[in-house]
């Protein structure tokens, strides 16, 4: 089971997850602050039930919603609001449930039991095959982003994320502390002082690893580092394998985070047009 829970407020979104998490442990979970950011991710990945604050700044609820319905007429929408004002115009929309903030795992739970659409294997059949096996996802098509378990992943560092990206973009190829160091900091001279910052970010990524179990996806050896490429589940390696759901997700962007990205960005975009 795969749920989207949105709102623009980081408390209210905690509470949600939190709810959500406790009602249905086994679901995959996947936050998000900002509309836009969930409807692109939902252009990726398969959802099965989506539980949407109403009243937010810029895109509402109710314009999220429509373009879910868009992507997956038989979304479950749950439409979480704390004004009761709502309720009609939500319905018009056919949604799944309505439940009132403060969320709880009851309300959660209530609503999960009865769905307007059967859940039955329908994200099996959709976007993103279901690998029981694999912890790890990585997203590079547009912003990249991590999940673990279907959590996203939050490091400690900014500079840690961008380390493990290029990490990603190497494929599993080994690099060293030194070319780290150049693509996170480009244009300043590698002495013991960079070399010393670059190692206190590449042990921050490890931790942030170590602490959600998944710091067996790094491969450390000496002076060199890579990933673990049997370990996670990655868009851009399923795009060069020409995996179906990976290369209908590519809409032309690749890790916009960061500008070191653009030559594969340029590679992936030539290829997208060989095929």
């Amino acid at each position: 089971m795969r749920i989207f829970a949105l709102d623009d407020s980081e408390l209210a979104l905690e509470v949600l997850v939190q709810s959500i998490n406790e009602a249905v442990p086994q679901a995959e979970v996947y936050p998000f602050y900002i509309p836009s950011e969930l409807i692109k991710f939902a252009k990726k990945k398969a959802c099965d039930i989506a539980f949407l604050d109403i009243q937010m700044w810029g895109m509402n609820g109710l314009e999220v919603a429509k373009s879910l319905k868009d992507i997956y007429p038989k979304i479950n929408i749950i439409f979480v609001t704390a004004y009761k004002k709502h309720a009609k115009e939500a319905f018009d929309l056919y949604p799944s449930g309505y439940v009132l903030k403060p969320v709880t795992k009851k309300a959660v739970l209530r609503e999960i039991e009865n769905l307007r659409f059967p859940l039955g294997n329908k994200t099996q059949q959709t976007l993103v095959p279901a690998l029981s096996d694999v912890k790890v996802r990585v997203f590079t098509f547009g912003n990249f982003d991590v999940f673990i378990n279907g959590k996203l992943l939050v490091f400690c560092r900014l500079k840690a994320k961008e380390a493990f990206a290029y990490l990603i973009d190497r494929k599993g190829s080994s690099v060293t502390t030194a070319e780290i160091a150049s693509i996170l900091w480009e244009d300043r001279e590698y002495d013991r002082s960079m070399q010393n910052q670059t190692q206190v970010i590449i042990s921050c990524m490890m931790k942030t690893l170590k602490e959600n179990g998944v710091s067996d996806i790094i491969v450390k050896k000496r002076n060199q580092i890579a990933i673990d490429k049997l370990k996670i589940k990655c868009d851009y390696y399923d795009f060069l394998n020409w995996d179906v759901s990976a290369v209908n997700a590519y809409e032309g962007e690749y890790m916009t985070n960061y500008s070191w990205a653009e030559m594969t960005a340029g590679e992936l975009y030539m290829r997208n047009g060989k095929r």
